[in-house]
C-alpha cells in the first residue's frame, strides 16, 4: 500500500468523515477539508465544496480525492454540496490530472426492491425526494465526467453506517443494507488502490449484514476484494 499516496479527504468534519478518518490516517497523506470545525479537535482546511475555485485550489498536489460531503435536510444546500459539490470534485480532477476519485451516496432502490432477493444492480429509483435525486444527479455527474477524461471512480452505495455491536444483540433484527465502520475503511482502502475499474465509473453495493439474501455485494467482491471482516448479523442470532 502506497503510504505517501495524497488525498483530498472533503467532508472530514460531516457525518461521515470523523469515523473514517481513523482507519485511513496511518495508510495516507490526507488533506482534511470542511465548513466546519472537527468534532474532536483535528485540523482541518476549510473548504466549500459550493465553490469550485476552493476545491480546485484544495486538490492541487492531490493523487485522489474522497468526497464525503453531505446536507439533507435543506432543499437548496443539498443540491448546491451534493450535485454542484460533485461537479465542482470532477471538474477539478479532470483540470489537475487526477485520475482517481472516491464518491457515496444513499442507495436509492430499497421501497422497491425491499420484497425481494438477490437483488444485485437495479436502476436508479430515488423517488420524489429533494435529497435523494440531488445525490442520483450527482452519481450521474461522476460519471459522465469519468467516462470523458479517463477519470477512475468508484461509488459506494449504502443505506446505514454505524459502529459493529460490541455484543450480542437482542430485541431487534440486524438492519438492511448497512456497513459498520471497519468495513468501510476496507472499502475505501481497496477503492484508492485499485489501479483501473471498468468503464471508468462503478457502483458497488456495501453493507456487512449477511443473511437475507437481499442487495448483493458480489460486484464488490469481484472488481474490488470487499468482503466484510464479520458477518455482522451473527450477531443477532437468537437462541434456540
Amino acid at each position: 500500500m502506497a503510504a505517501n499516496k495524497r488525498v483530498l479527504f472533503l467532508g472530514a468534519a460531516g457525518l461521515i468523515g470523523p469515523h473514517l478518518i481513523p482507519g485511513l490516517a496511518d495508510d495516507y497523506d490526507l488533506r482534511l477539508a470542511d465548513v466546519k470545525s472537527h468534532p474532536d479537535g483535528i485540523d482541518v482546511d476549510h473548504v466549500d465544496v459550493t465553490d469550485y475555485e476552493q476545491v480546485r485550489d484544495a486538490a492541487r498536489g492531490m493523487d485522489a480525492i474522497m468526497n464525503f460531503t453531505v446536507v439533507r435536510n435543506d432543499a437548496d444546500q443539498s443540491f448546491h454540496v451534493s450535485t454542484r459539490g460533485a461537479w465542482h470534485v470532477m471538474r477539478a480532477a479532470a483540470e489537475l490530472g487526477i485520475r482517481k476519485i472516491v464518491h457515496s451516496g444513499p442507495e436509492s432502490v430499497r421501497g422497491h426492491y425491499d420484497h425481494s432477493f438477490d437483488i444485485n444492480d437495479p436502476p436508479l429509483q430515488p423517488g420524489p425526494g429533494y435529497y435523494m435525486t440531488t445525490k442520483m444527479l450527482s452519481r450521474e455527474i461522476c460519471k459522465a465526467w469519468s467516462r470523458a477524461h479517463d477519470i477512475q471512480t468508484i461509488c459506494f452505495l449504502f443505506n446505514g453506517l454505524g459502529a459493529p455491536p460490541e455484543g450480542p444483540v437482542s430485541g431487534s433484527d440486524f438492519p438492511p443494507f448497512t456497513i459498520v465502520w471497519p468495513d468501510l475503511h476496507q472499502a475505501c482502502r481497496l477503492a484508492l488502490e485499485i489501479e483501473s475499474i471498468q468503464d471508468n465509473y462503478q457502483e458497488f453495493n456495501l453493507h456487512s449484514h449477511l443473511g437475507q439474501g437481499k442487495f448483493s455485494i458480489d460486484k464488490a467482491r469481484r472488481m474490488l476484494g470487499y468482503e466484510p471482516l464479520r458477518n455482522m448479523a451473527d450477531m443477532y442470532r437468537r437462541p434456540i
